[in-house]
């Protein structure tokens, strides 16, 4: 059976409630539901009975489906070790001894940021708590302590190798490219999204920028001359979050935090991934090429974190941090903190399921190749991408719902698969940066102790100027299929746009006088 345009309604159904509710997980089952309902005539009994039996229940059954959550659950893990262990604290005490300026506080706080990629949630607490003291000493604005916290834990989740989000993200590609009958390592497709994932590298091209020159604009322009002038880190009215949240984080000791408590668990991490790809692809049977298209990327990831929580847990074991039966109750925290990763990913395999069973991406395609330029392509998953984060604070989420989406159009349209995964990646991330709502928004408000409404009122600008800049990117790569070529224009469209901003909409008068370095 034929549905044509009535295969977009499980998508768009996500979609919209996804929009109306905040929430992902009942808009992405209620996308599941209709679908099937649809598949089997029109019963919702049936439907709901073949939501499980079909799509949900053989989405959770197969190989690739349990090494994802298997080895998601042992990130956790890991994220709970490097928590209880104080290595992020010690190396952001080390930092702190060598900070005697405003420009170097503020660069060392995007150091620290950088050097944690492996975890959101955990970058935007741990970055914000350590380096406020420091930060506060220097006369640096908890909005601009906020605003670099933020902008980079969510991009260094995706520009880096290995994190929550690469296997989330490889999840959703390894599933898509099962669906699509297409050959491949999800995690070297992966890797190829990174030097296109725009929007990230503007974000960090900006704070790099506003480190370096210290030229603000718009709202952060008055805090951070409030803060450099008068001591003031916060507004006169501001409302810092309770604390709440950084109770939650772990803290040890400084005789006993130590730097390699989470530089050794990482470098094994990082490390043992290139020869787990040679050894599943059958090196040296295999010449290196062969074996590494023919790895297996989420077994490869799951030893290789299993091999870091081992380390780690060892290490704090050792330093007497904590006991063997301690060590096994991080062990299950850690896999309990990934529930609800495991719902989301569940739902959008069975969604992509879904949709392929009614032929959505078919309709799509034929939509596309009649209407749209394929240059313009990009540009839309981006700006799509960026309103569904926006209005439901989630980056995974929106990935859920897009990718599925975004490959079978790439594929149709001859685009690179790669950079239509970096545009829903970069557009999740924008609307991220820019929602009220957003979890990670909020964590980076609770860590830096910053006013959240001041946080995303002073980040807001600075994150438009990155995704207008990054929409110039996809769309130049886009019409020239020129990597180098949509990178230089996205830079030099965020230089011209910092710079024009920085002109009309900069610092209050009289700031350039109280500038210190």
């Amino acid at each position: 059976m034929t549905f044509g345009i009535f295969s977009l309604l499980p998508p768009l159904l996500a979609i919209v409630l996804a929009l109306v509710t905040r929430n992902v997980i009942p808009a992405l089952f209620c996308g599941v539901w209709l679908g099937a309902t649809m598949l089997v005539g029109g019963n919702p009994a049936i439907g709901l009975y073949d939501t499980f039996d079909a799509f949900i229940i053989p989405s959770v059954g197969d190989e690739w489906s349990v090494t994802v959550l298997i080895y998601c659950g042992l990130f956790g893990v890991l994220i709970g070790v490097l928590e209880r262990t104080g290595g992020a604290q010690a190396i952001a005490r080390s930092i702190s001894a060598r900070v005697a300026s405003r420009r170097g506080a503020q660069g060392a706080t995007m150091g620290l940021g950088v050097l944690i990629f492996f975890e959101d949630y955990f970058n935007a607490l741990t970055v914000g708590s350590v380096m406020r003291p420091i930060t506060d000493k220097m006369r640096v604005s908890r909005e601009k302590l906020a605003y670099i916290v933020d902008s980079t834990s969510a991009p260094m989740c995706l520009l880096g190798p290995v994190s929550t989000w690469v296997v989330f993200v490889m999840g959703l590609i390894g599933t898509q490219l099962v669906e699509m009958g297409a050959s491949g390592s999800e995690y070297l497709i992966y890797l190829s999204t990174i030097p296109l994932n725009f929007y990230a590298w503007l974000a960090l091209g900006l704070i790099i920028y506003m480190v370096i020159t210290q030229w603000d604009f718009g709202p952060m322009a008055a805090a951070e001359h409030r803060a450099r002038t008068t001591g003031h880190v916060m507004a006169a009215n501001a409302a810092p979050p309770s604390g709440a949240h950084e109770e939650n984080l772990s803290v040890v000791s400084e005789d006993q935090a130590r730097k390699r408590n989470m530089l050794v668990p990482i470098a094994v991490l990082v490390l043992m991934i290139p020869p787990l790809f040679l050894w599943t692809g059958n090196f040296p049977e295999n010449d290196l090429v062969t074996a590494v298209g023919n790895a297996k990327g989420g077994l490869s990831i799951l030893m290789a974190t299993l091999m870091a929580v081992v380390v780690g847990l060892t290490m704090g074991m050792v330093q007497k941090l904590f006991n063997f039966r301690e060590a096994m109750d991080i062990v299950v925290d850690g896999i309990k903190s990934m529930t609800l990763v495991y719902i989301i990913l569940t739902l959008a395999w069975s969604i992509g399921s879904v949709t392929s069973e009614l032929g959505t991406a078919a309709y799509l395609v034929t939509l596309a190749e009649a209407s749209l330029s394929p240059s313009m392509v990009p540009v839309l998953l981006f700006l799509i991408g960026a309103v569904v984060a926006f209005t439901t604070g989630t980056s995974y989420g929106t990935f859920a719902i897009m990718i599925p989406i975004a490959m079978p159009v790439a594929v149709a349209m001859d685009l690179p698969l790669a950079l239509t995964i970096a545009a829903v990646l970069s557009g999740g991330i924008f609307g991220d940066h820019c929602s009220p709502i957003s979890d990670t928004t909020i964590l980076s408000s609770a860590g830096s102790s910053c006013d959240h409404i001041d946080h995303v009122r002073t980040q807001l600008p600075y994150a438009i100027t990155a995704g207008v800049a990054g929409i110039t990117g996809f769309f130049i790569a886009g019409l020239t299929q020129s990597t180098l070529l949509g990178a230089v224009s996205g830079l030099a469209a965020l230089l011209v746009i910092a710079v024009t901003l920085r002109l009309v909409w900069g610092a209050p008068h009289g700031a350039e006088s109280a500038r210190a370095n």
